[in-house]
């Protein structure tokens, strides 16, 4: 019989994530910055929306950084504004 044992909450991270894509036979730099739990869902959620964006495969992408950023790092201003935040309600 297995023991239920109650949720942690997870801390969630922002990460940013730089690397380089192919657009035309030309490599074209890119630096992104999200809110994940772990590196490997950060760069799998770049994958996702470079390839979707810009109908590329994950061969015309590189990842070369992926790395966790501090709050005053951050560049884009709906996520330090979401960093700001004591908690988040979702109704359904």
């Amino acid at each position: 019989m297995r023991t239920t044992e109650p949720r942690r909450m997870t801390e969630v991270k922002i990460y940013r994530v730089q690397g380089i894509m192919k657009i035309k036979n030309r490599w074209q730099k890119f630096s992104i910055e999200l809110p994940a739990v772990k590196t490997v869902d950060a760069i799998e959620r770049v994958y996702t929306w470079l390839c979707s964006r810009h109908k590329l495969t994950r061969r015309d992408i590189r990842i070369l950084d992926a790395r966790v950023i501090s709050p005053e790092e951050v560049r884009r201003k709906e996520l330090s504004q979401l960093l700001m935040l004591d908690k988040i309600v979702k109704f359904y």
